[in-house]
């Protein structure tokens, strides 16, 4: 078991992540440049997508944002100390389990069915909630003819109307339009209630999806939010793994399990203490995966700003790297090499691993020392 990353030896550490929280905020001021007349929130669930909650969340603050979005209501509870002025909201809404929690930290529950709707009007006394729309993702929400239900059935109007873009990473595609269409429709119907629909991509999108309140995401985290588009968020996260052995190896060895890497010639080999535990993900092996029938290449590291690729399959803690075109004498044990950050983009190691950033970036760092800055 993993010690607590407070509790961890830094030095002791085979990789460490670093988290450039003066980016993270250039990158939330960026997205709220692009919401024009709409107030910016940050999305801030699954532990500030991994970059850490507790020191993303208040630098955001800081920065000037005052609307955040939580998964559940242990996130919201952990964060409320942080941000007392702050409006936290609940995306997962409210049951019997969390609703103690949602009052005893002034949370706002996204409600997303009628029996969430009846429970919290039923219990919470006229608290603010925000309502959720579904538009076309089929996820959580209600339809549309249940939204014009609670709207005629009068009562506490909710606070805000929200909804969620399925497509917005794909500006082409013809959901987009429908969308923000259905939610306008609906909007109609809660007269006076500010509204959000536009996630990280959905600020890119159209300025009609911008409404009152937008909320982006992974574009504060690093990622570029749409397909296809060569606009470029500034880095936030650099994760690297200590080289614990260079080896040398002969032309016609395998390398890793399965023999799945083959040498085509002699080379230097670094060995790394990371591994799929450290959430760098097997499917980026450079080799001996099924994701490789699709996506030619696997992962790559760098080192003194060059590129070296992952050869044969990545391990639970360990992973290779050729570092057979770097300078002799260059690179050794003790030194670290970059498996993400300013060389290796996010959007790049998500595509080399055939998942997405949202993903990738999560599931990163579960032994990794930290360390942040600005």
């Amino acid at each position: 078991m993993s010690l607590p990353q407070d509790e961890a030896d830094a030095g002791a550490a085979t990789t460490r992540l670093s988290v450039d929280l003066e980016a993270l905020a250039g990158n939330w001021q960026t997205m709220r440049d692009l919401s024009g007349k709409a107030r910016c929130g940050a999305a801030v669930k699954a532990n500030a997508y991994g970059t850490g909650a507790d020191r993303a969340a208040p630098r955001l603050a800081r920065a000037g944002c005052r609307d955040f979005f939580v998964a559940d209501a242990n996130e919201g509870a952990s964060l409320r100390p942080l941000l007392p002025e702050a409006r936290i909201f609940v995306l997962n809404g409210v049951f019997d389990g969390s609703f103690s929690q949602i009052l005893a930290h002034d949370l706002i529950p996204v409600v997303n069915s009628p029996e969430q709707i009846q429970f919290w009007t039923g219990h919470a006394g006229g608290r603010d909630y925000a309502l959720h729309v579904d538009t076309g993702m089929n996820r959580l929400g209600l339809t549309p003819e249940q939204a014009a239900a609670h709207a005629q059935a009068g009562g506490h109007a909710p606070e805000l109307m929200m909804s969620h873009f399925a497509c917005a990473d794909e500006p082409d595609h013809p959901l987009n339009a429908r969308q923000i269409e259905t939610f306008a429709q609906i909007r109609t119907l809660f007269p006076g209630i500010d509204a959000s629909l536009a996630n990280s991509a959905g600020i890119f999108l159209d300025p009609r999806a911008h409404h009152e309140l937008t909320r982006p995401g992974i574009a504060l985290y690093g990622a570029n939010p749409v397909n296809g588009s060569d606009r470029q968020m500034r880095c936030v996260v650099t994760a690297e793994t200590r080289i614990l052995q260079v080896r040398q190896a002969k032309a016609g060895e395998p390398v890793s399990y399965g023999a799945a890497h083959v040498l085509t010639r002699d080379s230097r080999i670094a060995v790394c203490g990371v591994g799929y535990a450290d959430g760098f993900h097997r499917s980026g092996s450079g080799a001996g995966v099924p994701v490789r029938a699709a996506v030619s290449k696997g992962a790559f590291g760098a080192t003194g700003g060059m590129r070296v690729p992952v050869i044969g399959k990545i391990t639970m803690d360990l992973t290779m790297f050729d570092v057979t075109d770097v300078s002799d004498g260059a690179v050794g044990a003790g030194d670290w090499i970059e498996v993400l950050g300013p060389t290796i983009p996010l959007n790049e190691a998500a595509d080399a691993a055939g998942t997405i950033s949202y993903e990738l970036l999560t599931s990163l760092g579960h032994r990794s020392a930290r360390s942040y800055h600005g």
